[in-house]
């Protein structure tokens, strides 16, 4: 007998209690991500010019964490060209805009999150191919591509880069030039990103996703077509890159062929690894940690002329953090939990073997 051919791909396996628990937004996890937007929300009536700026630079690198956190946590790809979205954002949002006139936000912006999310689209679309090192290495190669059609042509202004000379706008009542209305704009969107990736890690896809990052041989005997799911994971990663890029061109009204360099892409890596691979939450304290770190080693005040050697102090941290830290930053709650019950579990064994 022939068999039926079911063109609807079969329910998703449910992931283990404890992942789901992870996954909640509700409890301690949830309650802290909850205080971190609100403690954010006040910050800048605390805060002076200076703080702002950093603050606001910092939540876009966790934008930018966030989207590689959706590939090397929520599915197992470890991208090393995530930077050259986050310069295609960049570059798109700067070339994209008149000379003479403020650009309208609400094109600017989807035209920068496109344009990285195409060109995603099409690394992901030969990358996905490969597998392991040849993944990373056709990412890398990728990223370099994009670095050096901008660094070696006029396109991309060569190694002086090219200045954003007029801020886009919403209206009369929305500059982008003003410090606070850029705050509040990548507040904004750290929080929709936030919410984005953990509804969609509560979605069916999202747990397609998971099984794919646990088994995908598994997933693919249980009838599901795994390159799909990963070609729409990783075009949504390179979205995400390219409005962190957006805001940041736009933070800083200029940008440079470094954005798209392999250096940076290895930086926003030790951001999720820093935090902890397979949380968003991670992500978001891992790109915080990063910044700060790099700002209070580059201070001369408090590390006197240790601050020009800040890298050397910086991947000593990251070295130390991933050897003592393997969940990264948060799983310290939980390492501290294990030791606790671990003492006091032989502490109850050696009374009982005293008695």
């Amino acid at each position: 007998m022939t068999p039926v051919f079911n063109p609807k791909p079969p329910p998703v396996p449910a992931l283990a209690p404890a992942a789901n628990a992870e996954r909640s937004p509700f409890g301690l996890q949830g309650f802290f991500v909850f205080a971190v937007f609100v403690a954010l929300a006040a910050y800048p009536m605390m805060a002076g010019r200076f703080g702002i700026d950093l603050i606001t630079k910092i939540m876009i690198f966790a934008i930018f964490a966030m989207s590689l956190e959706l590939l090397v946590g929520g599915v197992g790809l470890v991208c090393f060209g995530q930077a050259a979205f986050f310069g295609i954002g960049a570059y798109a949002a700067v070339l994209l805009s008149p000379a003479d006139a403020p650009a309208g936000l609400l094109w600017l912006a989807p035209a920068a999150v496109i344009s990285a999310a195409l060109y995603a689209l099409v690394v992901g679309a030969l990358a996905l191919r490969t597998r392991g090192v040849y993944f990373i290495m056709v990412t890398l190669a990728f990223a370099q591509m994009a670095y050096y059609v901008v660094h070696d042509t006029p396109l991309g202004g060569g190694t002086d880069g090219i200045y954003l000379l007029q801020k886009p706008v919403l209206g009369d009542w929305l500059d982008l030039d003003r410090p606070l209305t850029l705050y509040a704009v990548a507040l904004g969107s750290l929080i929709a990103t936030f919410g984005l990736l953990a509804q969609l890690a509560r979605s069916r896809f999202g747990r397609a996703l998971a099984g794919i990052r646990v088994n995908e041989q598994r997933m693919r005997a249980v009838g599901f077509a795994t390159y799909p799911y990963k070609l729409a994971a990783f075009t949504l990663s390179g979205a995400l890159a390219g409005l962190a890029g957006f805001l940041f061109a736009v933070k800083d009204g200029f940008v440079n062929p470094e954005l798209l360099s392999w250096h940076f892409s290895g930086s926003v890596l030790m951001m999720v690894i820093l935090g902890g691979i397979g949380h968003l939450r991670g992500a978001l304290i891992g790109a915080f940690a990063f910044a700060l770190l790099q700002e209070a080693f580059a201070d001369e005040a408090l590390f006197g002329a240790l601050a020009k050697h800040w890298h050397l102090s910086l991947g000593l941290t990251i070295i130390a953090s991933v050897a003592l830290l393997p969940k990264g930053l948060v799983g310290v709650p939980q390492q501290l939990r294990d030791r606790l019950l671990g003492r006091e579990s032989r502490r109850a064994r050696a009374q009982e073997s005293a008695s």
